[in-house]
């Protein structure tokens, strides 16, 4: 098989690994396995149209990324529009990703998993047509993510200091704003803190992944308005992985999700994968089962088979 690599060589990881030895155990593991492989180790702000020109690239028969969760969400968007199979390398903060796809976290043995590994038909979400790969959010999340930009580091532990400083404001300040929502046809008005809506529901874990990628579903969580205690009680039952079991959130599970924002702040921020970005007065989400081909290690019950190396 014939791999086309791109590493973010400004990936939390990457920014103090010897990034020409990964290009070369890259090219080494993955000979040894039977494949070729192209690597180029490119910018964070090329990332993207680095991916856009691998993926059109005659020949590329997969695509290998190597980045934190957005150069990862937007390789997703990328591999999901062309049909090619997504290998992921874990070089960000969270490697949220990676965990669902039950790949190693250390990057030199992730390059081995995938380059052993095997092709499956995973899930992948869109937020008014723009892929996803994590999850959508409002309310909370969005307020620790803009908090949490404003703030300087420089490092991996650097930023999780930072989303640590982040979440202890929103706690101390939760917001609350009006939603209405139809869930695959059940349809109300809330009050709420938060909304999540999740490619697959998220496991029983601190990080709120999705341990599987294959349900068909999406997870759609909503928080009740709170008051600092209750944002307290509920950041530490997140920690505990016991988001579920907390009496404020309601799950769900649809196939699509449409919000509708009737008061809307003129400023307000949603999340998608990681990214801040304005929120808008109507949000249509949907699930698109098994149509992302991901490469996973050969072993990992994550899913089914769709096709091996």
């Amino acid at each position: 098989m014939r791999f086309k690599a791109l590493f973010n060589r400004d990936g939390g990881t990457f920014r103090t690994t010897d990034m020409d030895a990964c290009a070369k155990k890259a090219e080494q593991v993955f000979r040894d396995a039977g494949h070729e492989i192209d690597c180029e180790i490119v910018s964070g702000k090329d990332i993207v149209a680095a991916l856009e020109r691998a993926a059109k690239q005659e020949g590329v028969e997969a695509l290998i990324a190597g980045g934190g969760d957005g150069t990862i969400s937007a390789a997703a968007g990328i591999a999901w529009k062309t049909g090619l199979p997504l290998g992921v390398v874990p070089a960000g903060t969270m490697n949220l990703f990676a965990r669902s796809l039950r790949l190693p976290l250390d990057i030199w043995a992730s390059l081995d998993a995938l380059a052993k590994g095997r092709v499956m038909d995973a899930d992948i979400g869109t937020a008014d047509g723009r892929p996803f790969v994590h999850q959508f959010s409002a309310g909370m999340h969005a307020r620790m993510v803009r908090l949490r930009d404003a703030m300087t580091y420089a490092s991996r532990m650097g930023k999780i200091a930072a989303n640590i400083r982040a979440s202890v404001g929103v706690v101390l300040d939760p917001p609350q704003f009006e939603v209405d929502f139809d869930a695959d046809g059940h349809v109300e008005h809330r009050r709420v803190s938060a909304i999540n809506v999740s490619n697959n529901p998220f496991g029983n874990n601190s990080l709120m992944f999705s341990e599987e990628l294959t349900t068909g579903h999406l997870g759609f969580y909503l928080t009740e308005p709170l008051r600092p205690a209750g944002a307290a009680l509920l950041a530490l039952d997140v920690l505990r992985g016991r988001m579920r079991q907390n009496t404020s959130v309601t799950e769900m599970r649809a196939r699509s999700v449409d919000l509708h924002f009737p008061k809307l702040y003129r400023k307000a921020n949603c999340v998608l994968d990681g990214e801040l970005m304005p929120l808008g007065r109507k949000v249509e989400i949907r699930l698109h089962p098994g149509e992302l081909k991901v490469i996973v290690p050969q072993q990992s019950d994550a899913g089914e088979t769709s096709s091996a190396h």
